[in-house]
């Protein structure tokens, strides 16, 4: 396996991850819309993180050269982006909990849940245009079940 992982990421209704400004957003694809490649890196310290809870992974967007990661503001958990390279992530000599999520795939679909805020998953809303961000709100009002698609 070559790697990194290098995906697009989507939902069940044809919606895909792409940048609108500095800003995770999921759009409806069409024509014109480019995805996001997103570059998934399994940490090499498992050892240290909890078991069971699927393979964690650093999330970079290459086209930022940027890292996905979790931080609390206030009393919420916040999906951020990073200028923190993931393949230094992933070089690095130790995980580094906040870039970490735990990869889970059940049939076709996959969830992101941060290994530094357990119970808070990627998330975006369900219809139309939608910021991508954290939820505990797993299989309710938000999406947080993906489909991670080979570049074609």
């Amino acid at each position: 396996m070559k790697i990194p992982f290098e995906r697009h990421i989507q939902d069940l209704d044809q919606r895909v991850w792409v940048l609108l400004g500095q800003t995770l957003t999921m759009v409806p694809r069409k024509g014109n819309v480019v995805p996001v490649t997103v570059d998934l890196y399994p940490c090499k310290y498992l050892e240290t993180l909890e078991k069971g809870r699927g393979n964690p992974m650093y999330l970079g967007l290459k086209e930022l050269q940027c890292s996905l990661f979790c931080t609390k503001i206030g009393e919420e958990t916040t999906l951020q982006l990073n200028k923190k390279n993931v393949k230094e992530l992933y070089d690095g000599p130790q995980p580094e909990k906040p870039f970490l999520f735990y990869h889970n795939e059940v049939g076709s679909t996959s969830t992101f849940e941060s290994a530094a805020f357990p119970g808070w998953f990627i998330a975006t809303g369900s219809k139309g245009e939608s910021p991508v961000f954290m939820t505990q709100e797993v299989g309710k009002t938000h999406v947080t079940e993906f489909v991670l698609t080979t570049l074609s």
